[in-house]
């Protein structure tokens, strides 16, 4: 692969979006809204795409997926990409914690030869401090090098800051990794797994790991203390990551995000709309959507989360649905059938 790190002219677009002011924001929640009680949610087409294993072609599935919903060479040409995948602390062994390497390889292929002129891959992760043993750990570092594609720690980058778009917490501005305001794609890349907060974590959840750690604390205590799904909300409504993908080969069931045990699901899932990817992800896990408080809040805010208004392609959810094991013992897992 090729060295993809040279520095271009960056476009205004999304400067002006991210410090525009409340406003825009708001009008677009209300035609998001608008849309939802119409029908089917322009940009809310989400794509399932069969992979039994980590030795798929995941470039070429990816690639594949991007297409089928709208995202092709045109929209990606002389672009800046960044992929946040979740690593939190694991071996490579383990590959029901981590994104796996060769999903985030498959993504890093997949935009490059679509014409993106950079793409890096960022991280903050809440629990250990030094990214960069979490990265050799996990096998994403070595993957990275021989890409020769750059790695950001997210917990200690330059920042910037902008009012709180969300107005879920009691927080009044929120404070970004410089990277995020520099790269035109945001693309969250969770795994799959169950949470002992919030039911799950997903897309969505998986962006409180570009909240900067030397301002948030450890694991983000801020964001914890003002309520994690305010947080989550928060996030989301004021970055508005442009993209999904889920890496839902093998899940995480159970005492998630860590403890949790392994779950064979065989699919990756990827969609512009991360509320309706998540939604997609809970039915794929036996779980209903509109009983995870921070989806069900942001149904017809950030997007849907209604079968009806989520276009399915690819493969259909029947034939991949697994149920994972919920705790009685976890308050956030109960009820969520």
């Amino acid at each position: 692969m090729t060295d993809n790190s040279r520095d271009r002219t960056r476009p205004v677009s999304r400067r002006r979006f991210l410090l525009g002011g409340l406003g825009a924001l708001a009008g677009g929640a209300a035609v998001s809204s608008l849309a939802c009680r119409s029908g089917r949610v322009p940009g809310a087409e989400t794509f399932i795409a069969r992979a039994p294993d980590y030795g798929v072609d995941f470039s070429a599935l990816i690639e594949a997926g991007l297409r089928e919903i709208g995202i092709g060479a045109a929209e990606i040409r002389g672009t800046s990409v960044l992929l946040k995948p979740n690593l939190v602390e694991t071996s490579l062994a383990s590959v029901h914690i981590n994104t796996h390497p060769m999903i985030v390889r498959g993504a890093i292929e997949a935009f490059l030869r679509l014409g993106a002129a950079r793409v890096t891959v960022g991280e903050g992760a809440g629990h250990r401090r030094d990214a960069y043993l979490v990265l050799e750990e996990s096998g994403m570092g070595s993957v990275l090098a021989e890409d020769r594609v750059p790695f950001v720690d997210l917990n200690y980058s330059p920042t910037y800051t902008v009012a709180n778009a969300g107005t879920h917490s009691s927080l009044r501005s929120l404070t970004f990794p410089a990277p995020l305001r520099e790269a035109d794609w945001i693309v969250s890349m969770p795994k799959l797994k169950t949470h002992h907060w919030v039911g799950v974590t997903l897309s969505m959840k998986n962006m409180f790991g570009v909240m900067p750690g030397f301002f948030y604390g450890w694991p983000k205590n801020v964001l914890h203390q003002v309520g994690v799904e305010n947080s989550i909300l928060d996030i989301n409504t004021t970055l508005r990551p442009q993209l999904a993908i889920v890496d839902a080969v093998v899940g995480m069931e159970g005492d998630g995000p860590i403890m949790g045990a392994p779950r064979q699901v065989g699919a990756v899932v990827l969609g512009r709309n991360l509320t309706a990817v998540d939604a997609t992800c809970c039915r794929l896990m036996g779980i209903r959507p509109d009983r995870i408080p921070y989806l069900a809040t942001a149904d017809g805010r950030l997007g849907p989360i209604g079968r009806r208004r989520i276009e399915q392609r690819g493969e259909r959810i029947a034939d991949l649905r697994t149920s994972f094991a919920l705790l009685d013992r976890i308050p956030a897992q109960q009820g969520l059938r």
